[in-house]
């Protein structure tokens, strides 16, 4: 084993979208930085393991069953031929190219790449164990540590080939004949309507009371009866008690909501259950960096942790664990490093559950207005009577707004529909702007266009609506 030591100003630890935001900015800024990271392939779980591949089984899964929908619409399609093999490559080949892109811009921005797993020793400095062999000591004035999250696991579950989580699962190794996913949750839905695509009979079982925990009714009802229809079983207010691999796969008893308790069987078993930050073996407490009581690593306005050269973005610093979260944490850190006076204190963060139809919201939910005491109005929209969703034979949306009563600021958006994820952007805007209703009612938005839902919700509000009836 050969040992280096090397001294950086900034070491950025991940290199997910959180780590290779903070290195690249870093770099872009001046600063020289070290990027650590211990994986073959630049881009973290989004991109190798999560968003980029699940994204792609969801757009062809969406072309399956949208085919499925056009008969009427005069057009019929028969000998639907689906192979997983190319299907996989499509992925892979996808995540290859994203991967080799950050490759390159990392060495254009000449930014200094160990790979490796690392240990803070104390707090200022890493001991990387390299891929190759290799021991690195990196002693460093800064520290970003983006080391992400991974799924979690439930105890009871055996360990088996038969049993997946999200990352398995994107593997894409078969298709099986019956597939049991346990959590309700955005993961296991999205996962689950791509394997009902592709020819699984897919059951789910959830312990609330029904899926998408966290996400407005009105909105998770729209994506429901979809889902009545696309799977087998939906299971809610139950409980699995016992997981056991069997010849004929895989055995899980379920006590359902009338605590009546059976066996049913698998071929396999998809565990969505949540995800734990990636907090564990490296070098924390030796570094004196406290953890907040939710378990999550405690950090400032500006992503600083207990120890002011050591900040944490992304999914160690606390919900909701999304990749552009990260990203915009990154900048925060990297200018908090600059000593730029800088905060992470968003109105709004834009989510999206990439199911069909999608579900994407921002700012404050209606649960979570009411749950705070805010005098709010609820105002919506219907896409029954939106010219576009007609011509695509998709009238089940719905956009709402949440607004205060008082002052009329639009607190939160929430819309459910065909393409939902690609219209919050410009609700978050609004909200990080400060906009009332009628700044909504009074933009002038294309027609026919999903977008218009938008103002036609706001019209809702100030009640003349061209499309609706109050």
């Amino acid at each position: 084993m050969s040992i280096s030591n090397l001294h950086t100003k900034l070491v950025v630890l991940g290199a997910g979208p959180g780590g290779y935001t903070a290195a690249f900015y870093a770099a872009d800024m001046g600063l020289e930085v070290t990027l650590v990271d211990n994986q073959k392939n630049l881009g973290g779980v989004c991109l190798n393991h999560g968003c980029i591949p699940s994204k792609t089984y969801l757009h062809a899964a969406k072309f399956i069953l949208e085919s499925s929908e056009m008969e009427d619409y005069g057009i019929s399609i028969s000998g639907l031929k689906i192979d997983i093999n190319k299907l996989r490559e499509r992925k892979n080949s996808v995540v290859r190219g994203l991967s080799g892109g950050l490759e390159q811009l990392s060495k254009k921005r000449k930014i200094n790449l160990v790979r490796g797993h690392a240990r803070l020793t104390d707090a200022s400095t890493l001991l990387v164990e390299q891929n190759d062999n290799e021991q690195t000591t990196l002693t460093f004035d800064n520290l970003i540590l983006a080391t992400g999250s991974r799924p979690a696991a439930i105890p009871i579950a055996p360990k088996s080939t038969k049993i997946m989580d999200s990352t398995t699962a994107l593997e894409l190794s078969e298709v099986p004949g019956k597939l049991l996913v346990i959590g309700g949750g955005y993961i296991g839905i999205e996962l689950g309507q791509v394997y009902a695509a592709l020819g699984s009979e897919v059951s789910v079982v959830e312990m609330t009371d029904g899926l998408l925990p966290g996400v407005d009714k009105d909105l998770a009802r729209v994506l429901n009866v979809r889902l009545r229809k696309l799977f087998s079983a939906i299971m809610l207010k139950s409980k699995v008690l016992k997981i056991n691999e069997v010849n004929e796969g895989i055995a899980v008893e379920i006590e359902n909501s009338n605590n009546k308790t059976e066996t049913f069987i698998y071929n396999k078993v998809l565990i969505s259950v949540g995800r734990r930050p990636n907090i564990e073996d490296i070098g924390l407490e030796e570094a004196g960096i406290a953890l907040a009581d939710n378990g999550f690593v405690l950090v400032d306005g500006q992503r600083r942790t207990t120890v002011s050269s050591i900040f944490a973005i992304g999914d160690i610093a606390g919900q909701p664990m999304l990749a552009h979260k990260a990203a915009h944490e990154a900048r925060v850190a990297v200018d908090a490093v600059r000593q730029k006076k800088t905060v992470f204190d968003p109105a709004a963060i834009p989510a999206v559950i990439f199911t069909d139809p999608e579900i994407a919201w921002c700012g404050l939910t209606e649960t979570e207005a009411k749950d705070r005491g805010i005098d709010v109005k609820i105002s919506s929209f219907k896409w029954g009577a939106s010219g576009r969703a007609a011509t695509q034979g998709r009238p089940d949306g719905l956009t709402k707004l949440i607004v205060d009563q008082t002052t009329e600021m639009v607190l939160g958006v929430g819309i459910v529909g065909h393409g939902a994820g690609e219209l919050i952007a410009g609700a978050t805007l609004a909200i990080e702007m400060g906009a009332v209703v009628q700044d909504l009612a009074l933009t002038i938005h294309p027609h026919p266009t999903f977008s218009e839902t938008i103002m036609e919700a706001a019209e809702v509000f100030l009640g003349h609506c061209t499309h609706a009836i109050k």
